[in-house]
């Protein structure tokens, strides 16, 4: 597999060539965004976001770093969106703000990118162009077609991208269901095709990499589901995500099987059924939605809440009945709560918490580490190798994952025959030039994640989130004291606050001493120094960090206040 070398050290290729350039997803999960550059044009590949670790304390979201395009502005031709998960249109709003471009994408996947950014208040500024599988567009040098492909999320494609030097196919996120909710097929005669004619390169979905198998078929959810809802004698709550239409479908259905009513929980929940409904994407029974207000009249054996809230998300409808915190729905015994999702890796201890609460109030809990409750949305190692023989590619780069993923999927790829040699293993910034005869990876192109907070778009960096990591785990001392502007003589205080150290009305003898340690230090200034405050506030944080740290083994943020007068 290929390693990277500086882009400044490459020479341009001497024959026509395409470049393929993340901005992000490889390397993480998340932030998908891949840019596809011929000459003077380029286009992208999917715009996501990235949701916060536990570590970007008070960060709402993550996106992309737009520098590279920026820079490319005049050559940027379009986004072409394979799907319409966070992880793949979230970053649109901001991208908007800085490209008005054009945003291909099938009706419901647009529907959804129109939904956040009406949010946002940059709908005018969007130039949103539906186009459905098997559609061809022309977009400068490029010739794409999209593909049907199946997910855990309705209207999903994959693309191929005719180039000047040959055909690109990225599949997007993608499993191959053989028994679709809806009985739209992945277009598997169109892979096949597409090989048979000659791809120069493969970017396929690595998440599910690691799992032996076949992906199993949505529809066997459903008829797990079934079981569940014809032994329950409760209510059921059942929970997952609000943009996985064919589960959603398939619990309508049930409840119009077994005679119960559904209401619906969280904003992104009403909103997405309204939106795959006016399209045609969802079909609800006749009468089985109910306000939540009426179906709490029904006898609890005939009530269902479908909710939001499957990764226990701190204001989720879900996460607020664990903590009986929601105002329409008390958890009850004898209730059903079903986890109909994908634990999302770094959510456990969370969702472990919600789970251990709805026990607590009685309510029977299932999820995907204890009953058959969910099916990914992603290819299993037997439907890799499928696609991989489908489209029988020259060059191979394995996409959306971290970096295991990435790497196992190349392993795949090469136990199929594929020479190392062809098979890139790139992550964010690392591009790969390609021409009718060669390969090579350049790198590095400007790529990052931009932080975002409330309304503030990377204005939170590196410095700001460690200060607030030590906030979280030391707390904040406040020292205000005035001094004479000439001499530098204490006139009032030292005047101590604090948030997340010390209680201060219960720790008066600890402050005490604090504040004789910040007069001795002062008093053992020198007397003829020149007063400077910004010294003062040095010589007060030293005495106070030392005095803390060498009683407490702690480190909180120290922030002195000098006033002079």
């Amino acid at each position: 597999m290929n390693a990277a070398r500086s882009a400044e050290s490459i020479e341009p290729a001497t024959e026509p060539s395409v470049r393929l350039i993340p901005l992000g997803g490889l390397g993480e999960i998340g932030l998908n965004m891949m840019l596809v550059e011929s000459g003077h044009d380029l286009i992208a590949v999917d715009c996501g976001v990235m949701f916060p670790d536990d570590e970007m304390l008070g960060i709402d979201r993550v996106i992309p770093d737009f520098a590279y395009l920026l820079g490319r502005r005049q050559a940027f031709r379009a986004v072409v969106l394979t799907h319409g998960h966070e992880d793949h249109i979230g970053a649109l709003p901001y991208l908007l703000r800085e490209f008005p471009t054009p945003i291909y994408g099938t009706p419901l996947t647009l529907a959804f990118v129109a939904d956040r950014l009406r949010e946002h208040g940059v709908l005018e500024r969007a130039d949103l162009r539906p186009i459905r599988p098997r559609d061809t567009i022309e977009v400068g040098p490029f010739r794409v077609e999209a593909i049907r492909v199946t997910h855990s999320i309705a209207d999903g494609i994959g693309l191929a991208i005719e180039t000047p030097v040959g055909t690109i196919v990225h599949t997007g996120d993608f499993k191959l269901d053989p028994s679709p909710v809806d009985s739209e097929y992945p277009d598997y005669r169109k892979f096949a095709e597409l090989g048979e004619r000659g791809v120069l390169c493969l970017c396929s979905d690595s998440t599910n990499v690691d799992r032996p198998g076949h992906t199993r078929s949505e529809t066997e959810v459903g008829a797990a589901l079934a079981t569940r809802f014809e032994k329950a004698r409760g209510r059921i709550i059942l929970a997952t995500f609000a943009s996985h239409i064919h589960r959603i479908q398939q619990v309508l259905d049930l409840a119009s099987r077994f005679g119960r009513k559904v209401a619906l929980l969280g904003m992104s929940m009403v909103g997405n059924v309204r939106i795959a409904a006016e399209l045609g994407y969802l079909k609800i029974p006749d009468g089985v939605l109910l306000p939540l207000e009426e179906l709490a009249e029904l006898p609890a054996s005939r009530q269902v809440v479908l909710s939001t809230g499957s990764q226990g998300e701190e204001h989720s409808a879900l996460a607020l009945m664990a903590a009986e915190e929601h105002k329409s729905i008390q958890v009850e015994p004898g209730d059903l709560v079903i986890l109909s999702a994908r634990i999302i890796p770094g959510n456990e201890r969370v969702i472990g918490r919600v789970i251990n609460a709805l026990f607590r109030l009685g309510a029977e809990v299932l999820w995907e580490d204890v009953a058959f409750v969910h099916v990914s949305g992603h290819a299993s190692q037997e439907d890799l190798k499928l696609m991989l023989n489908l489209t029988r590619p020259r060059y191979f780069i394995p996409v959306h994952g971290e970096y295991r993923h990435l790497l196992m999927h190349a392993r795949l790829a090469e136990t199929l025959g594929i020479p190392r040699e062809r098979i890139f293993v790139i992550e964010d910034g690392l591009g790969v030039e390609l021409t009718k005869t060669s390969g090579r990876v350049l790198g590095r192109f400007p790529t990052g994640r931009v932080l975002v907070d409330g309304k503030g778009i990377g204005d939170v960096g590196t410095v700001v989130l460690r200060d607030r990591q030590l906030l979280a785990q030391d707390g904040m001392v406040v020292v205000a004291l005035t001094v004479d502007k000439n001499t530098g003589d204490v006139l009032a205080g030292p005047e101590i606050a604090s948030r997340g150290f010390v209680y201060v009305k219960e720790s008066e003898e600890l402050l005490e001493e604090v504040k004789a340690t910040i007069r001795e230090a002062l008093a053992g200034r020198e007397p003829a120094a020149p007063v400077d405050p910004e010294l003062l506030g040095s010589l007060v944080k030293g005495a106070v960090r030392r005095f803390i740290h060498q009683r407490f083994q702690r480190k909180p943020i120290v922030l002195p206040v000098i006033m002079e007068a």
